[in-house]
C-alpha cells in the first residue's frame, strides 16, 4: 500500500522525524492561501501522485510546468498548483499516459547545505532492515547503483533493538558529517528506523534528505510504502489509502481476496501461486509473448473467485488470449475445471483460451472440461501451454 508525500510526512512529524511545515491545496486559492500561511520567503509546490521522479516530470497539458516548483509569491503558488491541478504529470515510474494530479502539497522552503539519499528496506538474504545513505541526494538512487554503487553505504540492524548510535557514527565519519550535523542525523536515523518497523513499512524513502545551514536533518521528501499483509495492524493507516491513485483492476481484485497486477501485454494469465504465477509470465516472455497482468487466485480459489478473476481479465481490452495455468494442490483440478465452466456460462470467454491443469484429481478435471461446452485449447505441459497461447494472440 503506497500513501502521499503529505501524508508520510505527517506520520514522521508524529514520530518525532524533522520535517518541514506544509499544507494540502486542492484548488488554485488552498495553495495561496497555503503560500500565505506558511509565512515564509520561498515555498515548493509539490504536485501529489503514486510515483517517483516527480521533480524532472512534465505535465501533458502544459509541457512547460514540472512536478516540483520552487515559488516566491502566493501568486505564483496559485499559477503552480493551477497548472498542475486536474491535469496528467508524466514521470519516469508513470508511463506515458501519465497521472492525473488531485493535490498538490505546498511546503515551507530551508536553507539546503547538503542533499543526501536515506532509504530502508527489508534483506531478505540477511534477514533484517537494512539503512542506505549516500552522498548523493536528489540523484536516481537506481542510476547511483549502476554507475557509482560504492556511494551507497549501508548498515543492517535490529528490529527490536534498532539503529545504534555507533552505526550513525560510522555512516557519519564515511559521508563527512561532524559536530551539530552528525548529532541530528543520531536523532533522525534511529526515529526513522523505528517508524519503519513500527509502521510495517515495505519501502521508507527520503530523497533528498538535506542538512540545513544550521546543521539540522531534515526530510526533504518522503515516500513510504506498507506490507499488505500487516495492515490489520494499522487501521488508521489503512484508511489512508487513496483509491484514485490505484489501478481500479487492481482494487476490484483485492476486493475478491485476488493478487492482480496490471501489466502492458496482451495475454491474460490465471494461475494458482506468486511463483508459478511468475514462472508463467517468464515463459510467455520466452515464447515471445507480453503479459497482461499476474494473477494469483490462491490455494482456496472458489468459483466465485475464478468467475470474478475473468471478469476482470476480460474487461481488458488489450486481451488477445488467457492462459490458465493451474497446478492442483490445496486447490484441487475438478474444482478449477468446475468454476471454469460457470465462469464460461456467466462471463462468456469471448477471446481464445488456452488450459492446462496438473496436479491433485487432474484427469477427472480434465475429463470435465472436454466434456463441458466450453471452448478451450488443452495443453500438456508449461511450454505446450506457452506455445499455444502465443500463438493464439497472433503474436
Amino acid at each position: 500500500m503506497k500513501i502521499h508525500e503529505y501524508q508520510a510526512k505527517e506520520l514522521f512529524r508524529a514520530a518525532g522525524v524533522p520535517v518541514l511545515q506544509g499544507m494540502v491545496a486542492r484548488n488554485a486559492d488552498e495553495a495561496k492561501d497555503a503560500y500565505n500561511k506558511l509565512g515564509g520567503a520561498i515555498a515548493v509546490v509539490k504536485a501529489q501522485i503514486h510515483a517517483g521522479g516527480r521533480g524532472k516530470g512534465t505535465v501533458t497539458e502544459k509541457p512547460e510546468q514540472h512536478g516540483v516548483e520552487l515559488v516566491k509569491s502566493a501568486d505564483d503558488a496559485a499559477r503552480v498548483a493551477e497548472n498542475l491541478l486536474g491535469n496528467h504529470l508524466v514521470t519516469i515510474q508513470t508511463g506515458p499516459e501519465g497521472q492525473r494530479v488531485n493535490q498538490v502539497f505546498v511546503e515551507s522552503g530551508c536553507n539546503i547545505a547538503r542533499e543526501l539519499y536515506l532509504g530502508i528496506v527489508l534483506d531478505r538474504a540477511a534477514s533484517l532492515p537494512v539503512l542506505m545513505v549516500s552522498t548523493e541526494g536528489g540523484m536516481e538512487i537506481e542510476k547511483v547503483a549502476e554507475e557509482t554503487p560504492e556511494k551507497i553505504l549501508k548498515e543492517h540492524f535490529d528490529p527490536h533493538v534498532g539503529l545504534e548510535s555507533y552505526q550513525v557514527r560510522k555512516l557519519c565519519k564515511a559521508m563527512g558529517i561532524s559536530g551539530k550535523a552528525a548529532r541530528s542525523a543520531d536523532l533522525f536515523m534511529k526515529k526513522i528506523c523505528q517508524l519503519y518497523v513500527d509502521l510495517d513499512c515495505a519501502l521508507l524513502e527520503v530523497n533528498p534528505l538535506v542538512i540545513t545551514g544550521d546543521d539540522e536533518m531534515i526530510a526533504l521528501d518522503a515516500k513510504v510504502t506498507f506490507d499488505d499483509n500487516a495492515m490489520f495492524r494499522h487501521k488508521d493507516i489503512a484508511e489512508l489509502r487513496d483509491d484514485a491513485e490505484e489501478e481500479p483492476s487492481e482494487l476490484r481484485a483485492a476486493a475478491s481476496g485476488l493478487s492482480f497486477v496490471k501489466l502492458d501485454g496482451n495475454i491474460a494469465c490465471l494461475v494458482n501461486g506468486a511463483g508459478l504465477a511468475m514462472s508463467t509470465m517468464d515463459i510467455i516472455k520466452h515464447h515471445g509473448g507480453e503479459p497482461a497482468n499476474f494473477l494469483d487466485v490462491g490455494g482456496g480459489a472458489n468459483k466465485a473467485q475464478v468467475t470474478e478473476a475473468f471478469r476482470i481479465l476480460l474487461a481488458d481490452p488489450h486481451v488477445k488470449a488467457v492462459l490458465v495455468n493451474i497446478f492442483g494442490g490445496i486447490a484441487r483440478c475438478t474444482t478449477i475445471a468446475d468454476a471454469l465452466i460457470a465462469a464460461s456460462k456467466e462471463v462468456g470467454f469471448n477471446v481464445p483460451l488456452v488450459v492446462r491443469l496438473e496436479g491433485t484429481e487432474v484427469e477427472e478435471g480434465r475429463r470435465m472440461l472436454e466434456e463441458s461446452d466450453v471452448e478451450i485449447i488443452n495443453a500438456v505441459g508449461l511450454t505446450d501451454a506457452a506455445k499455444k497461447v502465443v500463438e493464439a494472440a497472433g503474436v
